[in-house]
C-alpha cells in the first residue's frame, strides 16, 4: 500500500496548479479579461439577461425598434437625449436624472450597455453611469451585431421598466475640467492620449475653432482597439459587408498598443468631446490603469480657449465652409427641382 502525500507537498502541489491556470489565463487574455473586465461577451450578456439586469440600447430609437435585445430599454440616442447640441457637454443634472429616474435607469444596480460593435457610445454610456455614482456598470463591445451573428432572437416592440427614485451624483475625480486640464497638459507626472483620428491630431481635419491637438499629447486613435482599425473607412467604401472588424483587439494586442505607457501615472485621454475618449478610458482601465480620467470638455474646451497652446495650429476657415455650403445646397435645389420637374411629367 502506498503511503499517503505529505501535506506540505499537497499543498503546494495544488497552489502550483493554480498558479499555472491563473498565468495561463493572462497570456491567453481569457479568463482573467472576461472575470474582472467591465467590458463583457455575449455568454456574459446572455447570463445576465436571464438574471434580469438592466439592458440599455443606446443607439438611435428608430434603430433601437428595427431590432434589440429582448428586454433592453431606451431613452433614444444617447448623444442627442444627454448632450447639449453645441457645446457637446452634459445637458443639467436635473434633466438627466428625470430621464434616468424616467426609463427605470437605477445606476444602483448592474446595468449592460451596448450600442452597435465597436460603437464608443455605448463606452459613454457606460462612463455616464459611473460618472453619476453607478458602480457595476458594464459595456457590451459587440453589442446588437454581436448578439444578432449569435442567431439570438431579437426584439421590435420596445421594453420598458418601472420607474425609480435615484439621485445621481457626479463623480468628479473621474473627469478633468478645463482648468484643471491647462495646468496639467505640461506636468511630467502625467500622460495624456488624444482618441481622434490623425488627421484630427495634426490639424488636416478642423472641427473646432481650431485643429491640432494638444501639446504633448500621444495620439492613438480609438479605432486602434479594433481588430481592424479600417473598418469604418472599408465600409464606406464597400470593401467589407461588415463590421466585425470592429471587434476588441485581445488583452496582448491592447497592451502592446499601449505598452509605451506607464500604467502607474496619471492619464487623461480626451477627444472631440469625450465620447471617443470614453472607449479608450475604459479599454486601459481593463488593463490595470488606476489612474484614467476623462477631459470632460475635450478638444473642443481646449480650442475655444484661445490663450490654451496648440501644437500643429490650423485655424477654421469660415469663407470655405460657407462656400461648401452654398454649393451643396445650390446642388440639393438643383436635384428638387429635377425631381419636382420629373412627377409633373
Amino acid at each position: 500500500m502506498q503511503s499517503a502525500i505529505p501535506k506540505e507537498l499537497f499543498i503546494k502541489t495544488i497552489l502550483f496548479i493554480v498558479k499555472t491556470i491563473f498565468l495561463a489565463a493572462s497570456f491567453s487574455g481569457g479568463l482573467v479579461w472576461a472575470q474582472s473586465s467591465s467590458i463583457v461577451d455575449l455568454d456574459y450578456v446572455k447570463a445576465a439577461q436571464q438574471r434580469g439586469v438592466i439592458l440599455w440600447d443606446v443607439r438611435a430609437t428608430k434603430n433601437y425598434l428595427d431590432g434589440h435585445i429582448p428586454g433592453a430599454i431606451s431613452i433614444g440616442e444617447i448623444g442627442a437625449a444627454l448632450r447639449d447640441p453645441n457645446r457637446e457637454d452634459y445637458i443639467d443634472i436635473a434633466d438627466i436624472n428625470a430621464i434616468f429616474n424616467k426609463a427605470g435607469l437605477d445606476i444602483n444596480k448592474e446595468i449592460i450597455v451596448y450600442g452597435s460593435r465597436g460603437n464608443a457610445y455605448a463606452y459613454f454610456g457606460l462612463f455616464t453611469i459611473n460618472y453619476f455614482g453607478g458602480k457595476q456598470a458594464k459595456v457590451f463591445h459587440d453589442g446588437i451585431d454581436g448578439w444578432a451573428d449569435a442567431n439570438l432572437a431579437i426584439e421590435k416592440a420596445p421594453s420598458s421598466l418601472a420607474a425609480v427614485n435615484v439621485k445621481l451624483v457626479p463623480q468628479e475625480n473621474l473627469v478633468v475640467s478645463n482648468e484643471q486640464m491647462r495646468k496639467l497638459f505640461n506636468d511630467q507626472s502625467v500622460q495624456v492620449i488624444d482618441a481622434r483620428t490623425f488627421n484630427e491630431f495634426k490639424g488636416n481635419d478642423v472641427r473646432a475653432i481650431r485643429g491640432g491637438h494638444i501639446p504633448g499629447a500621444i495620439s492613438i486613435p480609438y479605432e486602434q482597439n479594433w481588430k481592424d482599425p479600417a473598418t469604418g473607412s472599408k465600409l464606406a467604401k464597400r470593401e467589407v459587408k461588415t463590421n466585425s472588424g470592429m471587434a476588441l483587439k485581445s488583452t496582448e494586442d491592447l497592451k502592446a498598443l499601449y505598452s509605451k505607457l506607464d500604467p502607474n501615472k496619471e492619464t487623461v485621454v480626451y477627444c472631440q468631446s469625450g465620447v471617443r475618449a470614453a472607449e479608450t478610458a475604459v479599454v486601459l482601465q481593463n488593463l490595470g490603469y488606476k489612474k484614467v480620467k476623462i477631459y470632460d470638455s475635450s478638444w473642443l474646451g481646449w480650442a475655444s480657449h484661445l490663450a490654451s497652446p496648440v501644437a500643429d495650429e490650423t485655424y477654421l476657415n469660415v469663407g470655405l465652409l460657407n462656400s461648401r455650403i452654398a454649393a451643396m445646397q445650390s446642388k440639393i435645389n438643383e436635384l428638387e427641382a429635377e425631381l419636382k420637374a420629373g412627377k409633373k411629367q
